[in-house]
């Protein structure tokens, strides 16, 4: 449960009719046929999505996810988020999403930038035009970025590029800059702890749980579990993450069988004893059948939707507070906005810039929440919406559309 339901929302604050219809159905909703011909008697076909949520705020903006589970109704519910966390970080972009329904791992290099320039040219039109403007996302990267760019040779019509063809110094680290200060704010405003008595746990080492790992233990917060698809591992006196990267140094190699601690299921990393969770690789891994599990203190959603509905009922009657993905994960598209912003302008920022500014936005959304959070006497996620959901609907005013 990413993102609350707009009736559930109407409680805590008056909602127009208007928005509520325009914030409850999608506006743009495209689905199409990727084929290539790959040699003769052998052709390649996988289904394209790409759907604007909102854009009352701006163009819509959202990553382009690469999977073979993929399909239009996950695209669009990842739409929906973008919308409301763009929102929350004041970001002039609306919400989208786009989707390829492809196993990557069976095809070569070659034929997947070749599906990728097919995805262009499919909607050229909504990429020329700055309609839509994708980034990374699950099984996406900047070299499938640089592709884009190169099939249409304007800097702004793609963020997440490699940084020598125009891409953000610190853009590939944001998401888990992110998080990772969520962490921080986590401990020192909620737990009331230091940095060196927190321990972490992280449920996926793909992007987001990598480098969100380093920034924590740059700071001197203790990981003391982490996995991934394949498995876990599990030191109690904290995992040494520099020499892990080495171990593990992307997403197509496990954490499992490092030498400097014990080899755990991802089952039981759910119930390791720690102050914060992060589950950061997929969708609805904290749900019903495991909430009851969970031994943290706090769960930071790294990953997005990660935590169901039930599962956060759950976890919300037994005391356990859920900061929000769309808070928490939303220092990519803050990277996002700088790179697309500098790609229009002409200017360029350094990589430690970059994550002050995803610092001072994330610090300050977080004040908000608290405040709101008070003020509402409602959960982190009913606050962040209720943000999110006024920064919307008075666009919608100013725009005229209510």
């Amino acid at each position: 449960m990413a993102i609350i339901s707009i009736e559930r929302m109407k409680k805590f604050m008056d909602i127009p009719k208007a928005a509520e219809l325009l914030l409850t159905r999608n506006e743009k909703e495209i689905k199409f046929s990727i084929s290539l011909k790959l040699k003769k008697e052998e052709i390649i076909f996988c289904e394209g999505y790409v759907v604007y949520h909102n854009v009352v705020l701006g163009p819509a903006k959202g990553g382009i996810r690469i999977s073979p589970e993929v399909d239009i109704e996950e695209t669009k519910k990842l739409a929906t988020i973008m919308t409301y966390k763009n929102a929350l970080a004041k970001i002039p972009f609306g919400g989208g999403k786009s989707g390829i329904k492809l196993d990557t791992e069976r095809v070569d290099d070659f034929t997947r930038i070749s599906i990728i320039k097919e995805f262009v040219h499919m909607i050229k039109e909504e990429l020329e035009f700055n309609h839509y403007i994708p980034a990374p996302d699950l099984g996406s990267g900047p070299v499938d970025m640089a592709v884009i760019y190169g099939e249409l040779h304007r800097p702004e019509c793609v963020t997440g590029k490699p940084v020598r063809i125009g891409g953000l110094p610190g853009r590939r680290e944001a998401t888990g800059r992110g998080v990772a200060k969520s962490v921080f704010l986590t401990g020192e405003r909620i737990l009331k702890k230091k940095n060196s008595e927190i321990k972490v746990a992280i449920q996926g080492f793909g992007n987001v749980g990598r480098w969100t790992a380093y920034f924590l233990h740059k700071k001197g917060v203790k990981i003391v579990g982490v996995s991934d698809k394949w498995g876990g591992i599990y030191n109690e006196n904290g995992i040494d993450i520099e020499k892990l990267f080495l171990h593990s140094p992307d997403r197509n190699k496990t954490v499992a069988g490092f030498p400097e601690a014990e080899d755990i299921t991802n089952e039981e990393l759910f119930t390791l004893d720690v102050d914060i969770l992060i589950p950061a690789a997929i969708g609805g891994v904290v749900n019903e059948r495991n909430a009851e599990e969970i031994n943290a203190k706090v769960i930071v959603e790294g990953a997005n939707d990660p935590v169901s509905e039930k599962g956060e009922k759950i976890l919300y009657e037994r005391g356990i507070p859920v900061l929000p993905d769309f808070f928490c994960n939303s220092g990519g598209v803050i990277a996002s906005y700088i790179e697309w912003r500098n790609a229009k302008s002409g200017n360029q920022t350094e990589k430690e810039e970059v994550f002050e500014i995803i610092d001072k936005k994330i610090e300050k959304a977080f004040e908000e929440i608290e405040e709101i959070k008070g003020r509402i006497k409602g959960t982190y996620r009913e606050a962040a919406m209720y943000i999110a959901l006024t920064e919307l609907i008075e666009a919608m005013r100013e725009r005229a559309w209510l």
